[in-house]
């Protein structure tokens, strides 16, 4: 007997990220940051100091992206180019874009993409087969899993970062491509966007000497902070060289909608007539591609921007270490704070973050589970290059109490009254 396709939606709101709605949207899920963008705005009618927000450089509000913008907007409106990039869609920015990119990311070519997500799915895509295997780390982000599931490759997974495994992985893909006549592709990334650690890019080239693979890296974090120049984990561990495949998001550092992949002149070449995600889908408007262009300039000279940054990034991962909190292995601005629940795992979670929102004015991102074990709550912190030394103190100060708060069991078991403000 066939059943109605909704039937499954009550039972998936009472379970995993569906139960959560029923006490926290609007609240700690889809909650409404408003004014300016930057470390100080305003969450249920509040102020608050905010650390949630990916906008590593301080592009998003900077006066001299704001007047490329609005100059673009009012020369081009948000409609230019109309169609898809390989009908009517292409432009000479779009291409002089693509140069700059290329030589930024030190490879031959690039092909800016409309959104990062989708971009980093159909590269997966496109560039696997039924005949070959991917072979991909553990926590790989939800686009590249979605890739993988759009793609009719093999795959094999290795533990988070552990070269051991990954070896292992190889050998059983090179004998399955021996069959098949396929290829490898190993993906991982280069900053790791919730635990803030490394993908260990200087350890895996190093199998290229033993294993035939090609490596496609996704550096959405690592794209303007990491490196001298900004280019990413790559240059940070000197072997941008040895990555044959590389993929920047522009939602981090550029504070803005798009990506790029770079990579070979024929591979890239190739990826501009098969990925599915950019053929049937609408270029990026020109006002966007303008913006763009500025946005990579400022990445590309925002060595002061890079300093500060990192300035910020010491003094609040020191300070959060001195306090006995635990961050792990991060060696990039992401700074996740691991606590350990006594009680209920989501109501103590909210407690939490209730405190540091509505009584020390802080505002955070939390991570509870399902998404991690029961138990466990991360707080996870991004900080800018905007964002003031007094203003990490500040934050030492509420994450010293909020966490003395929680030893000593002064959150209850019973899921705290949320008040949305509308």
């Amino acid at each position: 007997m066939a059943h109605d396709i909704f039937d499954k939606i009550e039972r998936g709101m009472r379970t995993d990220l569906g139960a959560v709605a029923a006490f926290g949207h609007g609240w700690s899920t889809f909650p409404k940051l408003e004014g300016e963008i930057g470390p100080e705005m305003h969450f249920n009618g509040q102020p608050v100091l905010v650390w949630s927000l990916n906008n590593y450089l301080g592009l998003a509000n900077d006066p001299e992206i704001r007047a490329i913008d609005a100059e673009a907007a009012a020369r081009w409106g948000f409609a230019a180019p109309m169609g898809a990039r390989m009908l009517t869609g292409q432009t000479k920015w779009h291409e002089e874009f693509e140069r700059l990119a290329a030589e930024y990311a030190g490879k031959e070519d690039a092909y800016l993409l409309n959104y990062g997500y989708q971009g980093c799915m159909s590269t997966v895509q496109a560039l696997t087969d039924r005949r070959d295997v991917i072979v991909y780390d553990q926590l790989c982000h939800a686009c590249i899993i979605d890739g993988m599931n759009l793609s009719t490759a093999k795959r094999f997974m290795f533990a988070h970062n552990d070269m051991e495994q990954l070896e292992d992985r190889l050998k059983k893909a090179e004998r399955i491509v021996a069959t098949t006549g396929g290829g490898i592709l190993v993906i991982t990334e280069g900053v790791f966007g919730m635990k803030g650690d490394l993908g260990r890019l200087d350890e895996i080239v190093k199998f290229k000497e033993r294993y035939k693979f090609r490596l496609f890296v996704d550096d959405a974090h690592g794209f303007g902070v990491m490196g001298k120049t900004g280019q990413g984990v790559g240059e940070h561990y000197g072997v941008q060289d040895q990555i044959d495949v590389i993929f920047y998001t522009f939602a981090k550092s550029m504070a803005m909608i798009g990506a790029y992949v770079a990579g070979p002149r024929h591979v890239i070449h190739y990826l501009r007539y098969y990925l599915r995600s950019q053929i049937y889908a609408k270029s990026l408007p020109l006002a966007l591609t303008e913006g763009a262009i500025k946005r990579l300039e400022l990445v590309r000279t925002g060595d002061a921007r890079r300093e500060k940054l990192w300035q910020i990034t010491h003094a609040l991962q020191a300070g959060l270490r001195a306090q006995g909190l635990e961050i792990g292995p991060t060696l990039s601005p992401v700074t996740p704070v691991y606590l350990t629940l006594r009680g209920d795992s989501v109501a103590e979670a909210l407690h939490v973050m209730k405190d540091l929102r509505e009584n020390h004015g802080i505002f955070v991102s939390g991570v509870t589970y399902p998404v991690v074990a029961k138990g466990e709550l991360i707080l996870r912190i991004i900080p800018t290059s905007v964002h003031t030394l007094a203003q990490v103190e500040r934050t030492l100060e509420a994450f010293k109490t909020v966490s003395q708060n929680l030893k000593s069991g002064s959150y209850t078991d019973e899921i705290p009254t949320l008040v949305v403000a509308h």
